[in-house]
């Protein structure tokens, strides 16, 4: 009897520790990110952009955890968003020259792919072009959890 109480204790605690690590890998990224930036900041760099495009919920690779909603504009200089992306750990945008939404077409163009940078914040986000880049050489914004290997969402905008 003393062994069956000590097998539910430790699966009990063995199970609060998983939920609290998943919970941890969750809230954290919403802890520590930057302020995002501001409705008129984004407004700003839609001015100047030469394209534009649309995240939506309803892609296949994307569900309940993994997900964006809103408006990509991509500049000379930047790419910003206005709208939102699910939390999460270790986001990275990436300019495809096709459109994908699977973590699966994700892997296999990744190759024809540049990343842009990190995306850090997760309602709006602004996120400089290197010198080297030129978006219209690709059609597709993708938004890519590095740690995980997760598509996240991905806009076509050209």
């Amino acid at each position: 009897m003393k062994k069956l109480a000590v097998l539910a204790l430790l699966a009990s605690h063995g199970i609060v520790g998983l939920v609290g690590f998943i919970a941890g890998i969750y809230v954290l990224p919403i802890l520590t990110a930057p302020p995002a930036p501001s409705a008129a900041e984004v407004a700003a760099a839609d001015d100047g952009a030469r394209f534009s495009g649309q995240f939506r919920r309803d892609l296949e690779g994307s569900d309940a955890l993994h997900w964006g909603e809103g408006t990509l504009f991509v500049g000379e200089q930047s790419i910003s968003f206005k709208g939102e992306l699910a939390p999460g750990p270790d986001y990275k945008l990436y300019l495809s020259p096709e459109f994908v939404e699977s973590e699966e077409a994700f892997e296999q163009l990744k190759a024809r792919m540049v990343r842009v940078g990190d995306v850090n914040t997760f309602d709006n986000f602004q996120v400089s072009l290197p010198p080297d880049v030129d978006p219209s050489r690709y059609t597709t914004a993708v938004v890519w959890c590095e740690s995980f290997g997760e598509f996240i969402t991905a806009a076509r905008y050209r």
